[in-house]
């Protein structure tokens, strides 16, 4: 079944029989195409000695350490095929993930961000307020993380309003205009946690603006490390917003730059993550052993769109845990899941043998 076919189907009401064989299908065809044609990931199948052919489960099917991305330059197409780089945002001295994209990829990733997240704020482009400063993007063709996010996010969004001037600053002026203009209308908010934190919780002065936010939606990923240490957790975080600011619709998403497009949005209702037509989740203990519901370990991530580079099955440097599948009182479909940070021993070894 083509990208295209899946997104005609609602990525949140199929069950888990015919979604497992959808998984299935694509991620089997997915392990051969980047056998096929990414010569490191080729190297990492023959080297664990895998047979693809006779895989049957999904969780069969090898993953890769996120950690790959950071050491080798993963493609499955020829350079001039490439349209555009993602880049992670490196941290203690690492070097930053690098995920390669040709146009159709990139196309279908954008499709289905776009799908899932019609779910959330619906078809129509809604104002915007982006929490942080315009990135003033002159090359679209590499983008770090954090400007693939603010301009992946900001599509669904018209009139923009960056929060933040080139000091950091909150910009109350350019904040107020926007406030008197849709004031009375539903309109979106995105930003990373962190920033979210330090400055609608933080430093917002109610003072210096003209009216709440009480109309708004926001979506928010990323950044939790530095909240945790603060002893901030995502209850605290909303109760906070809606104290200051009146702000109650409020979406944390989780995903990764490796997995663009696919990601994992909370549900309003539950207050868990869920996966989608187009994504899955598996969670390991150290030995890599699957783990039943409710038991924390590392994060596997499957993805049916990554077809420009090997993202398809990943094992992340993320612990969480699946609570269950199909059953959740909000009433959507797939896995619904926690995630409960990084683990501390940040290098996952295995399957890194690519040399």
């Amino acid at each position: 079944m083509s990208i295209e076919e899946l997104l005609k189907r609602d990525p949140f009401k199929v069950g888990k029989g015919e979604k497992q064989n959808i998984i299935k299908e694509k991620i089997k065809a997915l392990t051969y195409h980047h056998f096929k044609f990414c010569k490191e990931y080729k190297k990492i199948i023959l080297n664990l000695n895998i047979k693809i052919k006779k895989l049957k489960k999904i969780e069969d099917f090898p993953m890769i350490p996120v950690r790959l991305f950071k050491k080798f330059d993963l493609k499955s197409v020829e350079k001039n095929k490439i349209v555009k780089q993602l880049v992670s945002s490196g941290t203690s001295g690492q070097q930053p993930s690098k995920i390669f994209l040709d146009k159709k990829n990139a196309s279908e990733q954008m499709k289905v961000l776009d799908r899932i997240m019609s779910k959330v704020i619906g078809k129509k482009r809604l104002p915007m307020i982006i929490v942080d400063q315009n990135p003033n993007l002159s090359d679209r063709t590499t983008f770090n993380a954090k400007s693939a996010a603010i301009f992946g996010f900001s599509i669904f969004g018209k009139d923009h309003c960056f929060l933040l001037d080139k000091n950091e600053k909150i910009d109350y002026k350019s904040l107020n205009i926007f406030l008197k203009k849709y004031r009375n209308e539903k309109f979106l908010i995105f930003g990373f946690t962190s920033k979210i934190y330090e400055n609608l919780i933080k430093k917002i002065s109610t003072k210096l603006i003209n009216s709440n936010f009480k109309n708004g939606i926001l979506l928010h990923g990323g950044g939790w490390k530095k909240l945790e240490n603060l002893k901030i957790n995502n209850k605290v975080f909303k109760n906070e917003l809606y104290k200051k600011l009146g702000l109650n619709k409020i979406y944390n998403y989780y995903g990764l730059v490796e997995q663009t497009g696919s990601i994992f949005i909370e549900s309003e209702r539950c207050g868990y993550l869920h996966t989608s037509l187009f994504s899955d989740i598996l969670v390991r203990d150290k030995s890599f052993r699957i783990l039943e519901n409710k038991k924390k370990g590392l994060i596997q991530l499957i993805s049916v769109l990554p077809t420009s580079y090997p993202g398809h099955n990943i094992l992340t440097e993320d612990i969480g845990e699946i609570i269950g599948e199909d059953d959740c009182s909000c009433g959507l479909k797939g896995k619904y899941f926690l995630v409960h940070g990084r683990t501390k021993e940040a290098e996952v070894r295995g399957c890194s043998d690519v040399r």
